[in-house]
């Protein structure tokens, strides 16, 4: 048996890092997995669920002493971060500890949406984390998923979705018309399993997708299964970057405003994606992605009609 790849992963009991734990434990590449837990969560349910599953777990505080880091690191050959939106920041001193360490290979937390600076703070968040990574010339992987899949299923009269519909992003931007990409969650580890093995993505930004679809014929594809007409709540442009404008008023008189704060990257996210249009496989190609259908033909992932499909029957 080949040795193995050892992993570490930070935000391993998230929904992004459930993801990359399944991906890499089906993988046909061995890899020896740790998990980085917060020490004071080293003891819950989720962690346990983690070491019946084999999978280390170890207590790590990424703004604690370097010292401490960096013998957790030692030994490790990727890293992987999956951490919470409101704590990119916390990924500095990580990638410092990683450095010193030897690690060969950081992927920092995007997992998004490719944009350009100035069209999403949350986006500029993640740029300037991975400024900082280049700072320290440490071998890196910028990995984005397009919009999950798990996010676009519509609210039918019938209420039959209503268990699936995501209540914060329960709308159609603009009229409907900007083609998305799409990955479902379950991917997404899988192709970070297939990403953080293959020497072709070292220092480089990929984008892995499943299908591109318009919202309106996300909407159709359900009426199509359902044979219902799904509820269709078109949300203006000009709402979108109203409340854009506005929430950045608010922060500014108040920056702690956790409602501001949510209101403008939630806006600037639909924006991004709905409106701009940024969104898809050729503006990834112009801000120099790899594409992940190009890497890797044999994934295929799970279709939109698929999970709807599953939705509908009550799986």
């Amino acid at each position: 048996m080949s040795s193995s790849i050892k992993v570490a992963v930070v935000g391993a009991t998230g929904r992004t890092g459930k993801s990359v734990v399944d991906g890499l434990l089906a993988s046909e590449t061995n890899y020896d997995i740790t998990a980085l837990a917060r020490p004071s969560t080293i003891d819950s349910a989720a962690n346990a669920e983690l070491k019946g599953r084999g999978i280390h777990v170890v207590a790590a505080d990424l703004t604690g002493p370097k010292e401490d880091l960096v013998k957790v690191l030692t030994g490790i050959d990727v890293v992987i971060s999956c951490i919470v939106f409101n704590r990119l920041g916390d990924q500095i001193p990580l990638a410092e500890a990683a450095k010193q360490a030897g690690v060969g290979r950081f992927v920092p937390c995007d997992f998004g949406t490719p944009a350009a600076r100035g069209v999403m703070d949350l986006r500029d968040e993640k740029d300037d984390v991975l400024a900082a990574v280049q700072r320290l010339s440490l071998p890196y992987t910028v990995i984005d998923v397009g919009w999950w899949i798990e996010n676009s299923a519509p609210e039918l009269p019938s209420g039959k979705t209503d268990a699936a519909v995501n209540k914060a992003l329960n709308f159609i931007p603009g009229d409907g018309m900007v083609p998305v990409a799409y990955t479902g969650l379950s991917d997404v580890g899988v192709y970070v399993a297939k990403i953080v093995a293959d020497p072709r993505t070292l220092n480089k930004k990929v984008f892995v997708y499943t299908e591109v679809l318009t919202g309106n014929q996300v909407a159709d594809l359900m009426d199509e299964l359902s044979g219902e007409k799904s509820i269709r709540n078109y949300l203006p442009a000009d709402e979108v970057l109203k409340t854009i404008a506005s929430s950045k008023v608010a922060l500014e008189q108040n920056p702690t405003d956790p409602d501001a704060r949510f209101a403008r990257l939630l806006h600037q996210y639909i924006n991004c994606w709905g409106l701009r249009g940024d969104n898809t496989p050729e503006y990834a190609a112009y801000l120099g992605y790899l594409d992940g259908k190009e890497l890797y033909p044999d994934i295929k992932g799970k279709t939109t009609r698929e999970y709807f499909q599953g939705l509908l029957s009550g799986k």
